[in-house]
């Protein structure tokens, strides 16, 4: 899942990093190399397991060290050989790779989507915006999540099924992104002319593809684009922001104001807009606005304790201890395990002092 806050004319899709290797062919992006086919057959799929038993091997096998031993690594946008090859995989890898292990096992596997999440880098804390899949599993009536980073990101809203001609269209999209990142504009048009291929309904990849002919200097193609991208997803933040700015770029007042206004009315209910301004005003020093733009987080998602604990940040932050372990003590009823007992020993540490 790449970009930091503000990608300002960028809307990057899922996870991306440094450039991967030279692309396949869509129909060898699930491609199953026959050594993993081979051993998916001999340690997962020996003596005719039940289907409920083919999901939970299958799970073993992925992630035990004596199976794949798969890690989550956000740059590895792989193809399902590349990914088996390194034992590193991103969401989208990951579960391109599962999604075809599944097929082989006979498991009546999906992928799913979920339009936008918040996540933070392991490495730096970075706050950043993107898409995340996962694969969904119906075994006898019940429905199972294979997520490899559901605890990396907060998501807004639930997870919807999408087809696999999407799911590998991200994967060209996202190479698209790493060239652009690499000023290869001609190999950039070209990977994101295989995702619309693939989808041409999906308003983000007409939105990526007007920013790339916008760094080709085609003012006019980039506009067509980020029209068509509006045209099938009228609340498209990243299509509005950018249309907003190639209108300043040509002068027209009138028609930035317009998106500008569009813009703000989505963003006004939008609880990680008011996050990442919280985020912002608090590294800017301004605690009274990064604690009013939490509260407004929290206001339109009351369920994420990640919020809460967030808030009670910026009130420590300001010297408000009572008003902390309030927030606090809402994160910790939120959460569970592990997280909930941290959320404890925060409050208990802070009652004491």
């Amino acid at each position: 899942m790449r970009s930091v806050v503000a990608t300002a004319v960028f809307a990057l899709l899922l996870q991306v990093g440094g450039v991967s290797a030279q692309a396949v062919a869509p129909g060898d992006v699930m491609a199953l190399p026959v050594e993993l086919r081979e051993r998916l057959h001999r340690e997962v799929l020996a003596d005719a397991p039940s289907p409920q038993e083919r999901l939970d091997r299958l799970a073993e096998f992925m992630f035990a060290p004596e199976g794949l031993g798969m890690a989550y690594l956000e740059t590895a946008n792989l193809t399902v050989t590349q990914a088996y090859e390194s034992r590193t995989a991103n969401c989208l890898s990951f579960t391109l790779l599962f999604l075809a292990l599944a097929r082989e096992s006979g498991l009546d596997a999906v992928p799913q989507e979920i339009e936008q999440t918040l996540g933070f880098r392991q490495a730096d804390g970075t706050l950043y915006l993107s898409n995340h899949v996962n694969a969904l599993v119906r075994v006898h009536g019940r429905r199972y999540t294979v997520d490899v980073a559901g605890d990396r990101i907060i998501a807004r809203d639930r997870p919807t099924p999408i087809g696999l001609p999407r799911l590998i269209g991200h994967y060209y999209n996202n190479l698209a992104v790493e060239h652009l990142s690499a000023a290869d504009l001609a190999a950039a048009l070209s990977l994101l002319a295989i995702s619309l291929e693939l989808d041409p309904e999906y308003a983000s990849y007409w939105s990526n593809l007007g920013v790339v002919q916008l760094r080709t200097g085609d003012a006019r193609a980039a506009e067509t684009s980020y029209r068509k991208a509006l045209t099938l997803d009228p609340h498209n933040a990243n299509a509005l922001f950018n249309l907003a700015g190639l209108a300043a770029r040509t002068g027209d007042r009138t028609l930035e104001l317009e998106y500008r206004q569009r813009l703000a009315r989505l963003q006004r209910n939008d609880p990680f807009h008011h996050f990442m301004l919280a985020v912002n005003a608090g590294n800017a020093g301004d605690l009274v606005r990064a604690i009013r733009h939490y509260r407004r987080a929290v206001a339109l998602q009351p369920e994420e304790h990640r919020f809460h604990s967030a808030l009670a940040n910026a009130y420590l932050e300001a010297g408000q201890t009572q008003q902390a372990i309030r927030s606090l003590a809402r994160a910790q009823a939120l959460s569970d395990g592990d997280t909930r007992a941290a959320y404890r020993q925060r409050i208990d540490a802070l009652r004491a002092r």
